[in-house]
């Protein structure tokens, strides 16, 4: 995306709580001097904002797709906002936006099965907020496959650009490198770790902030 829409992502995130600078262990045991939660964007008008944002970095991408897949639970609502986004949109406005989801545990009556809303078909864009360990987008891959559609790219909020790994056993790679070199799609994201550095060096008020998100990112991040 554009460094300026990312980094205007990135000023809106932490409006609303949703990046913050600090000490946060992750999943991995780290210390991470910053954290981001999409789980705080949880009123109708910031997740409307949001799926302008994820809209906005899938038309800039230039990439062709026929619909979008949430995973649950993070994925729904983003996949959700971002359909109704992009059907206001320009790039998109002439041409339907269907989406789809899946549950957890597969529903044994009515419908049954594990998937929601519109059909798999065509080329699917995966829609979720981070991607981890890839987790999320290794079980949807496989939805969107088994049912004859194809994978055409992974749509997120945040690339933290960090190597996976243990202490002395890092990853040459991050988590979204993986994806893409894993299923050979492409990992679109709103913004990076790269243009949280750029907010940094712009604002004064969290000047305090720049040399541990620095100092982490010449440890674990990836260029």
């Amino acid at each position: 995306m554009p460094g300026s829409r990312a980094q205007a992502f990135v000023r809106f995130a932490l409006e609303q709580g949703v990046l913050r600078f600090g000490e946060f262990k992750t999943k991995s045991g780290r210390l991470s001097p910053y954290f981001f939660n999409a789980g705080l964007f949880n009123d109708g008008a910031c997740v409307g904002r949001l799926g302008q944002f994820y809209a906005q970095a899938l038309a800039d991408s230039g990439l062709d797709f026929d619909m979008l897949f949430g995973p649950a639970y993070k994925g729904i609502p983003l996949a959700t906002t971002t359909a109704i986004a992009l059907s206001n949109h320009p790039a998109r406005a002439d041409r339907p936006v269907p989406f789809a989801f899946n549950r957890k545990e597969a529903k044994d009556h009515g419908e049954g099965g594990t998937l929601v809303g519109a059909p798999l078909q065509g080329r699917v864009v995966i829609i979720d907020d981070v991607i981890t360990a890839g987790t999320s987008v290794r079980e949807s891959v496989a939805m969107i496959r088994a049912a004859g559609a194809q994978p055409a790219a992974v749509l997120i909020a945040m690339d933290r650009m960090e190597r996976a790994g243990a202490e002395g056993a890092l990853s040459a790679h991050s988590a979204v490198q993986d994806v893409e070199q894993t299923y050979g799609i492409p990992v679109v994201s709103i913004a990076s770790l790269v243009d949280i550095m750029g907010v940094l060096e712009d604002d004064a008020t969290l000047a305090k902030h720049r040399d541990a998100v620095s100092a982490y990112r010449d440890r674990y991040g990836v260029q």
